[in-house]
């Protein structure tokens, strides 16, 4: 499939103006990273749909219409932007846990363990009774089936995946309950007068305020991106929850930081004061997670009428999985995308992508959605709730098509993107990072603030 026929349709059921599909510009042809899948193509009609997104929001806000060009090989390489990543020169540390990664069960089925958080990996470690290293883990989960270890491990609150073919994932009844949800779900959830954009401001977002409660890739790539656009956003992050250290330096382009413990009193009641003066609440914790606290969308529709209320999950909010933990690499290999890999690439066990392609496209149709709810706020009204999952988006992927030779690709260096990347300080030391792959020809994307250590900032708006 080319990008534009996965551009379009998603544009039009988002409800955004048709003209604007004739101001895109793309370049590029796969492959452009050692994939089967099109992993070029998923990023640049992510990052497009972004984009374009941004410039409609821009024109409705009486500026010029304007241009908005994505060239593959650049969107490729800011979909692997955790890895291009150089701060003073240096590349980020490993994120990954000792144990985290693969192993065989006793019957033979691969399953994959998530352990870079400190709960999900002692999960693991109390299901299993091992001690913490990879050769007993291996020797303990020979005692179990892989369906069996998922199920208990999902029970215990651990991350786990077991790998399936496609056949194995179509023939699931949770496949068929991601596939009947839209790839973005932009739904009306309460009625608020229309919303016109601020007035002012020389960016497509400026005067936007986006309060974001995410972690890890998806949800940060998304506010980043909102951020690249002019948004005011403002992260917050519990100092009771762990987080990678690396990603925090990455996706925080843009962004200030502040803490708040939302199972406190005070920083509840903190936490409401900021959502009353928000235009978008990003969260991407487990479905049902922030709604026991008392931030669910139906909370945020009543104490802001007009939210623009944006969540991200793993499974979804239906089916059988639905609600389960999960992050890129469990979903590549729970819905067949690394068993296909590995079949292609003629190797045995799970063969990740090489870029986390469902976080990264999903943090920027998340952005899609929101931009593109604004819109319709600005002219409708409503209060909206704008939801992607990472296993939705994984169905995307696979039904943008095979690259037939794309493993034969070169995998790019790091002097392969030199001319994709530039400098900036940061709360970290000199940031060296991706710059944005849509070039908008009126209002080109841009970060105002530094990368700093969360928990930074005053928990306030600007």
């Amino acid at each position: 499939m080319q990008a534009m026929d996965a551009i379009a349709p998603l544009w039009r059921e988002a409800g955004m103006p048709a003209a604007a599909l004739g101001r895109l510009a793309l370049s590029g042809a796969e492959p452009v990273l050692p994939s089967s899948f099109a992993v070029g193509t998923a990023a640049q009609a992510s990052i497009a749909l972004a984009g374009l997104a941004a410039a409609a929001l821009r024109e409705q806000r009486g500026g010029a219409a304007q241009t908005v060009a994505v060239d593959m090989r650049h969107a490729a390489a800011e979909f692997r932007s955790e890895r291009h990543m150089r701060v003073d020169g240096a590349p980020p540390p490993d994120p990954w846990d000792r144990i985290a990664g693969t192993y065989r069960c006793g019957d033979g089925r691969w399953v994959r363990l998530h352990t870079n958080f400190p709960h999900h990996r002692d999960a693991v470690l109390r299901l299993l009774g091992c001690e913490y290293n990879r050769e007993a883990v291996a020797a303990a989960l020979r005692g179990w089936t892989g369906f069996d270890f998922e199920q208990a491990a999902a029970e215990a609150g651990a991350c786990v995946a077991a790998m399936r073919t496609f056949a194995e994932w179509d023939a699931h009844p949770h496949s068929a309950a991601v596939a009947a949800r839209p790839v973005v779900s932009i739904e009306r959830i309460g009625d608020a007068p229309p919303a016109p954009l601020p007035p002012g401001g020389d960016r497509p977002l400026s005067g936007l305020r986006v309060l974001e409660l995410t972690r890890v890739i998806a949800g940060p790539v998304c506010g980043r991106t909102l951020a690249a656009h002019g948004a005011d956003v403002l992260l917050i992050a519990s100092p009771a929850l762990p987080s990678i250290p690396s990603l925090v330096v990455d996706t925080g382009r843009g962004k200030r930081s502040a803490h708040l413990d939302l199972r406190a009193p005070g920083d509840a009641e903190a936490m409401r004061g900021l959502l009353r003066g928000a235009d978008v609440f990003l969260q991407g914790y487990r479905p049902g997670g922030l709604a026991g606290l008392g931030f669910g969308p139906e909370d945020a529709a009543r104490l802001r009428p007009g939210i623009v209320y944006v969540s991200l999950s793993a499974y979804g909010t239906a089916g059988p999985w639905a609600g389960r933990r999960g992050f890129d690499s469990l979903v590549q290999t729970a819905t067949g995308m690394n068993a296909a890999e590995a079949e292609a690439a003629g190797v045995e066990g799970p063969k990740a992508l090489p870029a986390q392609a469902n976080d990264h496209a999903a943090g920027y149709l998340l952005a899609f959605g929101a931009m593109a709810a604004l819109h319709r706020r600005a002219v409708e009204g409503g209060t909206w709730h704008v939801q992607v999952s990472l296993a939705r988006t994984a169905h995307w992927v696979r039904k943008l098509g095979r690259v037939a030779g794309g493993l034969n690709c070169p995998d790019p260096s790091q002097e392969d993107v030199a001319d994709l990347l530039e400098d900036a300080p940061s709360g970290f030391g000199r940031l060296t990072h991706v710059r944005h792959a849509a070039v908008l020809g009126e209002t080109p994307a841009r970060w105002t603030l530094p990368s700093v250590p969360l928990g930074t900032h005053r928990a306030a708006w600007a």
